[in-house]
């Protein structure tokens, strides 16, 4: 059974620098074929001050952390029991390359389905620029079974 007095924890924040090679790279990985996310000079000329983050790029910012899945070891969560459920995201401004985002996570939510055969926990992020602007929120579902 997952130990849901850890509802509401919080972990350390994240700090990471956007750079645009990762863009390039990220974007590349994932099909994109927009020039914003590759040609600065066109995304200049469309009125971005640098290269656009793609879409889910934000997920690549747990990893910076030297523990990124600090979360199921609390929780004692093996790997092998445990599925990926569902990806939310909520956009409120662009990440551009040159951009520092903070991210804040925490694990918000737990409950079962099946008479508690399958376990969910969902676990939430926020994501601040360098001038403290809210860019994102992000909710992932996971289902221990």
């Amino acid at each position: 059974m997952l130990n849901r007095s850890l509802i509401g924890k919080k972990y350390p924040p994240v700090v990471f620098n956007v750079e645009k090679q990762r863009l390039k790279f990220f974007a590349k990985a994932t099909g994109q074929t927009d020039p914003l996310y590759f040609d600065e000079t066109y995304a200049v000329d469309q009125g971005h001050p640098s290269l656009l983050a793609p879409p889910t790029f934000l997920t690549t910012v747990a990893m910076e952390q030297e523990k990124p899945y600090q979360y199921l070891e609390d929780l004692n969560i093996k790997m092998g029991r445990l599925l990926h459920a569902r990806q939310m995201y909520s956009y409120h401004a662009p990440v551009y390359a040159g951009d520092t985002i903070t991210m804040d996570s925490k694990i918000a939510d737990m409950y079962d389905k099946k008479e508690g055969t399958l376990q969910f926990v969902v676990f939430k992020s926020h994501f601040t620029n360098q001038k403290q602007n809210k860019v994102a929120e992000a909710s992932s579902t996971l289902v221990v079974r």
